[in-house]
């Protein structure tokens, strides 16, 4: 499963399922005899693969009635070549809105030490990394193997962007990425470096969009996400992916989203519920740095600059904290039965991540495991909020988050 190229330390619970993984830095000599692994296959050895031994063509046919025939919803896939024009336009009223949102934003903020030595040095780390993003908004906005701006829903910010590989051979494996974001500042491209990494794996992978706050709360975020999802497993195959290999990411804040959608989604169809997509259709769940328990979390995020009023506004009250915590929703006993319909989950975090502690995915994961999930954590030493999903990347060479992913 893991090779040479990383000193692995496991602790096992009674079952002997694997609980938490920690990786620690490789040596020089290790890392030299690191090979190429295989994409996205781990998690086939967990469950069968879904609708084994159906006829493909039978399948997609199936999926495709199960689309509602409403004329709007034909208006969702667009010609993928865009008039830059359009483009122009779009970004203009994009910077409208958001402009007019970060005014409505500050207002909610008010003055506070905290929040404002947060934007700074967030301000700080952007110019630092401006070379490397620079380099990856061109590819963003040039690339021919990227489609922007995809409609999938008929609320502000509907929108995702598809990464397609330049081999064209085949349905290809499908990657729906939520990005993070603090529920504030989360924008589909955030994940155009992760889209040109996999594409270049011969990966799609779609850039969910959501409303933010406090364009909305996090109902209107978890909706647009399922919505979106919806989407990816109704139309990809039209865009050459594969609905029987379609995997669900989210990163920080849309780890979180993403993880609310997938158990809301669970739920409901526990209950008998019928939607647009089903959880059948997700192989596997990968939250990277993400919060599960928001009991556990508030205080931290209050004295990290979330203030606690403007993380209770972003979740519609104290009330609702236990209703929108992924670890806390599973601990329901009215939702137990969702337990079995719920694909893998694996949980990566670093340790050394201060924004969200690595606690929040060890916590989930054991819970996970003790109602019957096939769950587990896997930890990186040293690791900050960040350097998994961006400066690892940007810096090159060996990444070991990115590789673990891709063998899961």
């Amino acid at each position: 499963m893991i090779k040479s190229a990383t000193m692995l330390i496991r602790s096992e619970d009674d079952l002997g399922a694997a609980a938490t993984r920690i990786f620690m830095p490789p040596s020089l000599e290790e890392e030299k005899k690191n090979e190429k692994r295989p994409l996205i296959s781990r998690t086939l050895s967990y469950t069968d693969a879904p609708l084994a031994g159906v006829n493909s063509n039978a399948y997609h046919q199936k999926r495709r009635r199960r689309v509602s025939s409403d004329n709007s919803l034909l208006t969702l896939c667009p010609d993928p070549r865009q008039p830059f024009g359009k483009d122009v336009g779009r970004a203009a009223a994009d910077t409208y809105l958001i402009t007019r949102l970060s005014f409505k934003l500050l207002g909610y903020l008010g003055v506070g030490y905290r929040w404002i030595t947060r934007f700074l040095a967030l301000g700080c780390y952007a110019f630092l990394l401006f070379p490397g993003f620079l380099q990856v908004g061109y590819s963003y906005f040039f690339s021919k193997q990227i489609r922007r701006g995809i409609v999938y829903g008929d609320q502000p910010r509907n929108r995702l962007d598809l990464y397609l590989p330049r081999n064209v051979e085949g349905p290809k494996p499908v990657v729906a990425f939520v990005t993070g974001g603090a529920w504030i500042i989360g924008y589909k491209a955030w994940g155009s470096l992760l889209g040109q990494q996999l594409s270049e794996r011969d990966v799609i992978v779609a850039c969910i969009d959501y409303r933010n706050f406090p364009q909305g709360t996090i109902s209107d975020m978890v909706k647009d996400a399922s919505q979106g999802i919806s989407f990816v497993c109704n139309h990809i195959a039209e865009y050459g992916g594969d609905p029987n290999r379609i995997y669900l990411m989210g990163q920080s804040a849309g780890a979180h989203i993403a993880a609310c959608a997938l158990l809301d989604q669970a739920i409901k169809e526990a209950g008998g519920e019928k939607s647009t997509w089903s959880v059948s259709q997700i192989k596997a769940y990968f939250g990277l740095s993400g919060g599960y328990n928001f009991l556990n979390l508030i205080d931290h995020f209050h004295s990290r600059g979330l203030y606690r009023s403007i993380f209770l506004g972003i979740m519609e009250g104290e009330e609702s904290l236990r209703r929108h915590s992924p670890e806390l929703m599973m601990q329901d006993p009215n939702n137990r039965g969702a337990a079995p319909l719920l694909p893998p989950i694996i949980l990566f975090h670093g340790t050394a991540d201060y924004s969200i502690p690595s606690d929040s995915s060890k916590s989930f994961a054991e819970t996970l495991r003790s109602l019957g999930v096939q769950a587990e954590s896997v930890l990186y030493e040293g690791k900050t909020h960040t350097d998994l999903f961006l400066q690892d990347p940007m810096r090159g060479g060996k990444d070991d988050m990115f590789e673990d992913a891709c063998t899961c």
